[in-house]
């Protein structure tokens, strides 16, 4: 006689559990586990493996560093999402979908900063893998709003929802403790006019948004036949806003605001010993050939000038000659030891203002450094990073203000705003130093260490958002390229200096006037976007409180 578990199942199993052969999400996905010996799991495919669907995670997580330079597809970000989008779609479980954003995010964390490998080494490794966790979440948020057969209008509010998300995953990275802003999916349109004019409403967020929203609703056209009407009618009022956009939006006035001439000095790659000192002999003799060309500044790259140089009064004095002789300031950039104006004392990387007699007094100091490349985090945790990596042996010292530098009236009373290295990545920054006056952003860089990467054209692309931002031309300087400038609507001006360049460039700028609006409203789709999180948040919490609770059998 058959002795029966209860009133469960007929084999004895749990009240509620499925039958032999019936399974279910919950049970057959939980954790991915393989099927019993013998029995083909019914979801079996390419994907059935874990390994394989782990791998095809991190690639599809990769795709999107495609549309950033230098491959420069950017067209491809509109798409580049949709595989791994399809991916956590269908997850067999909550678990799953967030192991596949977790593995998704490690990808494109990998591929977006592979050039950094030569000099984090296993580091990379380590930092992908703690800035993968960001878009667990969104791994789980996706799947809840895609996954299955999704209403319309749960289709429509995935095309809000998972933008949002994906806004959230790109503030937190934002933290320069974690990198800073680098890979904002909204910079991969950095030569696109309509996204940059985008951009001038609501910065490279904004421009991030469509993006994502375009791809959610790609996923939407392709996976499921009920919400293909809603993802449509979203797509079709995307395109219509951004249309509208660049009709009405204000735009820079540069109809009687006159032209500025700047020049570049790049003096290419200079290496072995005694290079610090070979390259700022070209720099001088680059900057010479400036002579009689009418320029009203002339900008050197990141750390143009070494320490013992600068400490040598001789330097001082080769410069101020080079400005009587070129009638214009230069505008250098020192990484020395220095006091600042607070009477601190250390390793400051400086962008200097010298006239005609010498240092004018205006100085800025670099705020935002960059992780283990400029200082080492927990240094007494991680100091030994520096032995496996090009992780700084010195702590540099930061800068606690933005400064706004004017120039003679000789130069049309030139008001600029410098940024150093990577601070152009920060879209507050450049907005900051608008909003204080600066008609044109100055940038100095030095990308050396990775001149043989995507990293030059990548930095470089930088300035034209932030030109487009605020309505303000940008130049971008770096010691061995790429140099180049862009006029207040984000366009390209004259002719980039190219990695393999050893040269001097004057760019004529159309200076502009008026305020975009984001330089009137600032980050404001960020806030859009913790509001349709909020909402998103408070409906699930109501749903969940009206749920009836099920009671004994």
């Amino acid at each position: 006689m058959r002795i029966r578990g209860g009133r469960g199942t007929p084999d004895g199993g749990p009240a509620g559990a499925p039958a032999p052969g019936e399974g279910s999400d919950a049970a057959a996905g939980a954790g991915d586990e393989a099927s019993p010996p013998g029995r083909r799991s019914p979801r079996a495919g390419p994907l059935a493996s874990a390994w394989t669907r782990g791998a095809a995670a991190v690639l599809a997580g990769a795709l999107p560093a495609l549309a950033f330079p230098a491959p420069g597809l950017w067209w491809f970000a509109y798409l580049a999402l949709v595989p791994w989008l399809l991916l956590i779609r269908t997850a067999r479980s909550p678990r799953r979908a967030a192991l596949d954003g977790w593995l998704g995010g490690i990808g494109f964390v990998v591929a977006v900063h592979h050039w950094l490998m030569p000099s984090l080494h296993v580091f990379i490794v380590l930092l992908a893998a703690l800035l993968g966790l960001l878009w667990a979440p969104w791994g789980l948020l996706a799947a809840r709003l895609l996954g299955g057969t999704p209403s319309a209008a749960r289709g429509a509010a995935a095309v809000l929802v998972v933008p949002s998300g994906w806004l959230m995953i790109e503030l937190v990275r934002s933290w320069e403790g974690l990198g800073g802003p680098w890979g904002l999916l909204g910079a991969s349109q950095w030569e696109v006019g309509p996204a940059l004019r985008l951009a001038s409403v609501g910065g490279v967020w904004l421009v991030s948004l469509l993006v994502v929203a375009v791809n959610t609703g790609a996923v939407l056209l392709i996976a499921d036949r009920a919400a293909r009407t809603a993802a449509g009618a979203l797509l079709v009022v995307c395109g219509l806003c951004v249309a509208a956009v660049a009709a009405w939006a204000p735009r820079p006035q540069s109809a009687g605001a006159g032209a500025v001439r700047i020049a570049v000095v790049q003096p290419g790659v200079v290496e072995g010993p005694g290079s610090v000192a070979r390259r700022l002999d070209r720099g001088e003799e680059l900057t010479r050939t400036l002579a009689g060309r009418d320029v009203d500044l002339v900008v050197w790259g990141e750390s143009s000038i070494g320490a013992g140089a600068w400490q040598d009064p001789r330097t001082v004095r080769r410069l101020a000659e080079l400005s009587r002789r070129v009638g214009a300031d230069l505008l250098v950039n020192v990484d020395a030891r220095q006091t600042d104006g607070s009477g601190r004392a250390g390793i400051f990387k400086s962008a200097v203002l010298v006239g005609p007699g010498g240092p004018t007094g205006d100085r800025y100091d670099k705020m935002r450094l960059v992780p283990f490349g400029e200082y080492v985090p927990a240094r007494s945790l991680l100091g030994w990073a520096t032995s496996v990596g090009r992780a700084a042996g010195e702590d540099r010292l930061r800068g606690d203000r933005q400064v706004v530098m004017a120039l003679p009236d000789g130069a049309r009373g030139l008001r600029i705003g410098p940024l150093v290295c990577f601070e152009t990545a920060f879209p507050d920054m450049s907005r900051r130093l608008v909003r204080d006056g600066a008609q044109v952003i100055v940038a100095q860089s030095a990308t050396s260490t990775f001149q043989h990467s995507w990293a030059p054209a990548q930095h470089a692309s930088l300035g034209a958002l932030r030109a487009a931002e605020n309505g303000r031309p940008t130049v971008h300087a770096t010691l061995t390229g790429i140099s180049a400038a862009y006029g207040p609507r984000g366009e390209r001006v004259g002719r980039p200096l190219s990695t393999d360049a050893s040269a001097a460039e004057v760019f004529e700028l159309p200076l502009a006037r008026g305020e975009t609006l984001y330089g009137r409203f600032g980050d404001w789709p960020v806030y859009g976007a913790l509001a349709v999180l909020a909402v998103l948040c408070a409906v699930e919490g109501v749903r969940a409180f009206r749920k009836p609770v099920p009671g004994p059998r």
